[in-house]
């Protein structure tokens, strides 16, 4: 495969995103996938080799700048809060990855999807609120909550979010705001709760952060990407 790092701007600041994209010629679909609240570390830009082995042009976007982690906890809230409260400096930002996805010859625009992780599932789903062209938005221990839950109605494919039954972050009061705000919208969507799980279920160093109810939890990260390999069947896959 191809695997190269991006350069692209966001208002003032300069991101730096991984792009990978499979042999072979044709069009392939595409997967746009946003990183946990730290920052896009090494594992989560081999996110996008992952993808690109199974046959997807994927890039894995910079919501941070400069294309690596945040060091300081107040640092990563600082920013995590400024995209939270700014619905549309988030999908901005989304967007300008997409458009990074969406550039590349080899990928079919008709069949995109957007995966997020912990906050980056919060942006994707932002994304999709903007009315963007997305088959599919899957969030792993996404962010929940919106300023502007009305614009979900904007969504125009499927939702899955996926989500650990013990996680101090995800109440059950923001899973059912969240299912009240899905139905209202009338898209087709599904929630996966995970027994066992807590937040960052899908990072195997996630405990090394030392911040409580933060583990990585192995049944629950392979069950969880399979069921968004079963909705990518579904949707861009098809």
């Amino acid at each position: 495969m191809e695997i190269r790092d991006i350069e692209y701007e966001v208002g003032d600041t300069t991101m730096i995103g991984r792009l990978a994209v499979p042999d072979g010629d044709g069009r392939r679909p595409g997967v746009l996938i946003a990183h946990e609240g730290n920052g896009l570390d090494d594992f989560q830009k081999e996110r996008a080799e992952h993808f690109a082995a199974l046959g997807y042009v994927a890039f894995a976007l910079d919501y941070h700048g400069g294309g690596v982690p945040l060091t300081e906890r107040a640092a990563i809230s600082a920013r995590i809060t400024e995209l939270a409260e700014d619905a549309m400096l988030a999908r901005a930002t989304a967007q300008a990855g997409l458009d990074i996805l969406l550039a590349d010859e080899h990928t079919d625009a008709a069949r995109v999807a957007a995966v997020g992780y912990c906050f980056g599932g919060a942006l994707v789903l932002e994304l999709g609120r903007s009315g963007a062209d997305l088959k599919a938005i899957v969030g792993f221990h996404p962010g929940l909550m919106t300023s502007r839950p009305q614009d979900s109605a904007r969504i125009r494919g499927s939702v899955l979010v996926c989500i650990g039954a013990d996680d101090p972050l995800i109440g059950i009061d923001a899973r059912t705001a969240f299912e009240a705000e899905m139905r209202a919208a009338g898209i087709d969507w599904r929630m996966y709760v995970f027994g066992g799980a807590q937040h960052s279920f899908t990072h195997p160093r996630s405990a090394n952060t030392g911040l409580p109810g933060l583990a990585y939890h192995r049944p629950t990260d392979e069950r969880s990407w399979r069921a968004m390999r079963d909705l990518f069947a579904e949707t861009i896959d098809a």
